[in-house]
């Protein structure tokens, strides 16, 4: 996370050629559009889409994509008189949720997209005057293997003081078991809050939930589907039924303020059978004009066979295997 006025550092990079010759990065067709960005390295592919809110469609490994892009979306475009369209796969957004009011063109408008480097692309958004920010999110693979950094940087461009954060929505595919370290010093009872219509359960139970000192594992869909977590541990896993190991990896701030209802540092929502959000949430970023602040989220996706049982669960042999094929977030 860094901090510093915006206004020289956005000038240049607005100056950056559009079509910028870098390897394993080219602008292709996918899912109905004609301007999406590929990054690759011959084991993993990322499909960026400027074209409807600056998503990723794409984060695959052999062929499969962990993430949730169900048919009938295809191509789909936001205008005022437009219907429909769902914004599914890996979205990000700015909270705190509930709280801040933010136009439609930051969730599915359209972003000017550009490579700027090998495997790399920055996608840019309009200017929201609802929440007074424009949003800048680049991309990075490595130049092997899965990691893919993902920075999201909130700009000021209002006249007035915002209070915002880094916000994440990523649906991956649906039939998973999700699973949140826990931290030491935690505020929930069970590690875990959980919405409940107008409420929040501070000490919730639920037969699709294992708490143990170590983590929580959701192996189901709950009886209310949004779940909050205040674990400062920095990663989030979820076992994919595509036989994949979907990590996020992320600072987090124990120091700082969070402005998310309860404080939190992660969600997870189980809006249906079919999808699974995993949301890393940012600590509260108070803003002066044309100031800004940048939020990354690194991915990682591994090989993993897919539990014929979800309990008992093993959660030191998890952690070991993401410590073995993973390393710590960058500073």
């Amino acid at each position: 996370m860094f901090r510093c006025f915006a206004a020289s550092l956005f000038t240049v990079t607005l100056s950056l050629p559009t079509l910028f010759a870098g390897e394993g990065a080219e602008v292709v067709n996918y899912y109905g559009y004609d301007d999406c960005i590929r990054l690759g390295n011959g084991e993993v592919t990322v499909m960026l889409c400027p074209a409807a809110g600056g998503r990723v469609l794409e984060y695959s490994r052999d062929g499969k994509n962990v993430l949730y892009l169900p048919l009938g979306d295809e191509g789909w475009r936001y205008s005022a008189e437009a219907q429909g369209g769902s914004m599914n796969a890996g979205r990000f957004d700015i909270g705190p949720e509930k709280m801040v009011k933010r136009g439609k063109v930051l969730w599915m408008g359209p972003w000017e997209g550009e490579v700027v480097g090998d495997r790399s692309a920055k996608l840019t958004s309009q200017f929201d005057s609802e929440s007074g920010a424009r949003l800048v999110r680049v991309f990075e693979l490595e130049r092997s293997g899965s990691r893919l950094l993902c920075t999201q940087t909130i700009i000021n461009e209002s006249e007035r003081p915002v209070s915002l954060c880094h916000w994440s929505r990523t649906f991956a595919v649906g039939g998973g078991i999700a699973v949140v370290p826990r931290s030491p010093l935690g505020r929930f009872p069970n590690g875990y809050t959980m919405y409940a219509g107008g409420a929040m359960l501070m000490a919730p139970n639920d037969p699709n939930i294992d708490v143990t000192d170590e983590a929580i594992v959701v192996s189901a869909a709950p009886q209310y589907p949004k779940l909050g977590f205040d674990s400062h541990a920095g990663w989030l896993a979820y076992l994919a039924p595509t036989d994949q190991l979907f990590v996020k990896r992320f600072r987090t701030y124990p120091e700082r303020a969070y402005n998310e209802f309860a404080a939190l540092t992660i969600s997870v929502w189980y809006p249906d059978k079919d999808m699974v959000e995993l949301e890393p949430i940012g600590p509260a970023e108070n803003l002066d004009p044309g100031e800004q602040a940048s939020f990354t989220e690194e991915w990682w996706l591994i090989a993993h066979k897919f539990p014929t049982e979800a309990k008992p669960f093993d959660f030191k042999a998890l952690s070991k295997k993401i410590s073995e094929n993973t390393v710590p977030p960058r500073d």
